[in-house]
């Protein structure tokens, strides 16, 4: 059996993002209780001091229903606003965008936690009633759209933070007088922007690059630098003769492949002198292998 072709990164940055991944899941999931937990007490106080004629398993039962679809609502979200990111220059195009989302978030979680309640009800012997649908949706509608605004505002606000905190990459420009000291059509060094200081890179000390929706990931010495740009954009600034395209989401500088591992299925392993295993798809295969030198 042929081993999977995903890329397997060195052990630091893999240990590395690993963390990050459970640091994110893990704050999903317990903001999710704390909300789910909050609002089943609060809702339990009002039924018992208006002395209401429920169950205590009936808003316990409403308010889990809401969480747990809201839990397994927040990935499509994540992926969503970086399909889609929200950007100064580009918020009058992807703001339509944004409230049909928003539409869609709030119908997938009415008919979700809808599903559920009438499930757990039907266990108690008892029959779920929503209401008029008309009247419910436009009503749930209007605080499913202030969640969804909040859950893009924290994603959002969650990886500005994160690219300040690694640095965040740009290509240098024309100077406002002058000629420029470099070709600015193919970048020599890159701008790097880190917790207020700045400093450059040499772009032969990139390693390797991915994208990563409206950004390219640029690999330096163990750190990964955002760059705002598409890898198609990327790859046309580059020096051919230093970097390659391997896949459609990587390219990596040819004086970092150590060796190109072939798979049955046509794929490729690149392995990297310092030890990352990136993938490379069968269309750059052989053309890695001529400009690499392994041909």
């Amino acid at each position: 059996m042929n081993a999977p072709s995903a890329p397997t990164p060195s052990p630091v940055p893999f240990r590395s993002h690993a963390r990050r991944r459970a640091f994110e899941i893990g704050f999903w999931v317990v903001t999710t209780l704390i909300n789910a937990v909050a609002n089943s007490v609060t809702v339990l106080m009002d039924i018992r001091r208006t002395r209401l004629d429920f169950g205590a398993w009936e808003p316990v039962t409403w308010e889990w229903s809401s969480a747990v679809l809201m839990l397994a609502l927040a990935p499509a979200v994540v992926w969503f606003t970086r399909r889609v990111p929200l950007h100064w220059d580009t918020w009058r195009r992807t703001l339509p965008l944004y409230v049909l989302a928003s539409l869609v978030f709030s119908l997938a979680h009415v008919l979700g936690m809808v599903a559920i309640r009438e499930v757990v009800y039907a266990a108690h012997g008892a029959e779920y009633d929503f209401g008029p649908w008309l009247e419910q949706l436009g009503y749930e509608y209007l605080k499913d759209v202030r969640s969804f605004a909040s859950m893009v505002v924290l994603v959002e606000g969650y990886r500005f933070i994160r690219r300040r905190l690694q640095g965040e990459a740009s290509l240098l420009g024309e100077p406002d007088e002058g000629p420029p000291v470099e070709p600015v059509e193919r970048p020599e060094r890159f701008l790097i922007r880190k917790l207020g200081r700045e400093f450059l890179v040499a772009a032969n000390d990139i390693e390797w690059l991915q994208a990563a929706g409206n950004y390219v990931n640029l690999r330096v010495r163990g750190h990964d630098y955002p760059l705002r740009c598409t890898m198609a954009t990327i790859e046309e600034r580059l020096d051919p003769a230093r970097f390659a395209r391997i896949h459609r989401s990587y390219m990596v500088n040819l004086g970092q492949v150590a060796s190109i591992e072939p798979l049955d299925t046509g794929d490729a392993r690149v392995h990297l002198s310092d030890g990352t295993v990136l993938p490379c798809s069968r269309r750059h295969r052989d053309a890695l292998r001529e400009r690499a030198g392994f041909a």
